[in-house]
């Protein structure tokens, strides 16, 4: 899964929401109407494909339309075996593309301006199964067939609680040809019970399944450390980029509920920070 593999990358995941005012004039931008490239996957969705049906392609509208900016595409994917590193290196680091629509915020190495949603991992079960499970340490996942996405915070917490043995992996983060939905697909067939996933992946898929129900898996402690299931989520730039990465906090303060409209439209559960939260 995506997330893991960019939390696990560089992620500061004790990081305070530090949020930069957006009363930046975007119009003072020396870029003011030059084509803006975005980094993206040409076949992945819910996130972005060529045919510019994702939430990261509507996004990058809305963004190109406050900036007066016809936008672009570079197209590679993020689906490998190796790091996420190298996905960034390869697009925003070579200069391929300028913004990266949704990463997790505080991520070394590139500049990430103020998160404009928070979402979580969740747990996907039929409704009438009524599953008393609310964290990883619910007795009951223990007795119940688990179906989860390989590289991923929520498999290294399975496997701290042994809870990987006998479980389904999908590699969604790794197979171009698996899909988000696969693990929908399983709880409907009825070869898992449980399924764990990212909200933003999964919740566009289960609009069409009203048997189904997500329930926000949350961070914990109760191993010792701290687990972290829930992720601010960003947009980036390289380091360099300081006047697009101001342009950019300035759409995230002033089309706040634009934004929102498309995370809506793709069934994501999410929160909006605001200027004095933290995690």
């Amino acid at each position: 899964m995506r997330v893991l593999r960019l939390a696990g990358w560089a992620l500061g995941a004790s990081a305070a929401l530090a949020l930069p005012p957006g009363s930046r004039p975007v119009a003072a931008s020396a870029a003011a109407g030059a084509p803006l490239v975005f980094c993206a996957d040409p076949e992945y969705m819910p996130y972005s494909d060529r045919a510019g049906d994702g939430f990261e392609n509507r996004i990058a509208g809305v963004v190109g339309r406050a900036l007066g900016r016809p936008i672009q595409y570079y197209w590679r994917s993020m689906r490998m075996k190796d790091e996420y590193g190298e996905f960034i290196t390869a697009t925003i680091g070579a200069k391929k593309c300028d913004v990266l629509v949704d990463v997790p915020y505080a991520l070394q190495q590139i500049k990430t301006t103020r998160p404009y949603f928070i979402s979580s991992y969740v747990f996907v079960y039929k409704k009438a199964r009524g599953y008393d499970v609310t964290s990883l340490d619910s007795p009951q996942l223990r007795h119940l067939k688990i179906g989860y996405e390989g590289d991923t915070p929520v498999d290294m917490g399975l496997k701290e609680r042994t809870l990987i043995l006998g479980a389904k992996l999908f590699l969604t983060a790794d197979d171009e040809s698996g899909s988000p939905a696969n693990i929908v697909d399983a709880l409907e067939s009825n070869k898992i019970d449980v399924g764990l996933s990212w909200d933003p992946a999964v919740g566009y898929y289960l609009k069409n399944h009203p048997d189904l129900v997500a329930v926000t898996i949350p961070n914990a402690r109760s191993q010792g450390y701290p687990e972290q299931y829930t992720f601010p989520m960003a947009m980036a730039t390289r380091e360099s980029d300081t006047t697009l990465n101001a342009d950019l906090n300035h759409v995230i303060a002033t089309h706040a509920s634009e934004l929102d409209a498309v995370l809506r439209t793709y069934n994501i559960n999410f929160t909006t920070p605001s200027a004095d939260s933290g995690l």
